[in-house]
């Protein structure tokens, strides 16, 4: 740092704050510095800045996958707004286990990062107990919960899904399908659906479900399995647009018209869904907003301004009617 500070023509305090809170620094002064940085090619040691501040200037960051855009859409958004505020994202995949939750939440205490954030709401208690006790903030997000762990930042599921059966059942459809992946978020999405559709006396939607994370082939094996056993099936809910695709894959492969024979809706509003044929209609979650509103909440968190801020977050979401249903 003496050596850059040397560069520079600054004092060596100005490239400790550039590198552990450039925000704080004057543009010209920042501009300065890096560009000395960059010329000496001066990594600093993090691990000895962690100590001497406790401070790590990272944060972590779990999802369940990441082959579908949904959640690479929220982390994008989410690594960006950090970014620009000095922290670095370290990402884990859990593969909707929660033992490989709890190990990662373990791993990333042990490495100290700053701040944690987690998809959904449902955690072992061993993973609640460890982040409560370590003392960081931690938003959870893509759900909405009434006791978070910290703070949470989402929508409601069973909502969304209570939204989507209204809308088929006010369009005609009597018999109902749904195809959701084995996992908890999915969960709430049929339990809204099939309470929706008990409030006016369907009692019975047939349901496929598919381990995740669930594919496009996925959707067209379970309609039609679903339809072989339900061959009246009329009004059908995917739990994300994967499947939601590939249940009009096979509608086209076996001549079933959409939505005359029968009316698909998804879930996340891929941008693949409005270039479907039939367009999709499907639940628009505002994925990316998400990820930024979740690192704009923790980078206050982290520099003390959320004194008094509510703990749970409804971003809300938007039923977007499309051709297909």
């Amino acid at each position: 740092m003496t050596d850059v500070a040397r560069e520079a023509g600054v004092a060596r305090v100005t490239v400790s704050r550039v590198i552990s809170a450039p925000e704080s620094v004057a543009p010209v002064t920042r501009a300065a510095v890096e560009a000395a940085i960059a010329r000496l090619g001066f990594v600093p040691n993090l691990n000895a800045g962690t100590l001497a501040s406790s401070r790590s200037r990272i944060v972590g960051a779990l999802v369940p996958t990441l082959s579908n855009a949904w959640f690479a859409d929220t982390i994008d958004g989410l690594s960006v707004t950090l970014s620009a505020a000095g922290y670095q994202l370290l990402l884990g995949q859990t593969r909707y286990d929660t033992r490989e939750e709890e190990r990662l939440v373990d791993a990333f205490i042990g490495r100290r990062v700053d701040a944690m954030v987690l998809t959904g709401t449902q955690h072992s208690s061993g993973v609640r107990a460890k982040l409560q006790r370590a003392g960081i903030p931690v938003v959870e997000c893509w759900d909405l919960s009434d006791s978070p762990i910290d703070t949470v930042v989402g929508f409601s599921n069973t909502a969304a899904g209570a939204a989507v059966a209204r809308h088929l059942l006010a369009r005609g459809c009597q018999r109902l399908g749904f195809i959701g992946a084995q996992e908890h978020r999915s969960s709430q999405r049929l339990q809204g659906f099939r309470e929706a559709a008990k409030e006016i006396g369907i009692s019975n939607v047939a349901v496929q479900l598919v381990q995740p994370p669930s594919s496009v082939d996925d959707g067209a094996r379970s309609l039609e399995a679903l339809i072989a056993a339900q061959p009246a099936l009329d009004g059908l809910f995917c739990s994300n647009d994967t499947l939601a695709l590939g249940a009009l894959m096979a509608c086209r492969h076996n001549k079933w018209v959409v939505p005359q024979r029968i009316a698909i809706a998804g879930f996340s509003d891929l941008p693949v869904a409005a270039a479907s044929v039939p367009a999709l209609t499907t639940v628009r979650i505002e994925s990316r907003e998400l990820g930024e509103r979740t690192g704009s909440l923790l980078v206050q968190r982290l520099r003390g301004e959320t004194e008094n801020s509510p703990r749970v977050h409804d971003l809300g979401f938007k039923l977007v009617v499309r051709e297909s249903a």
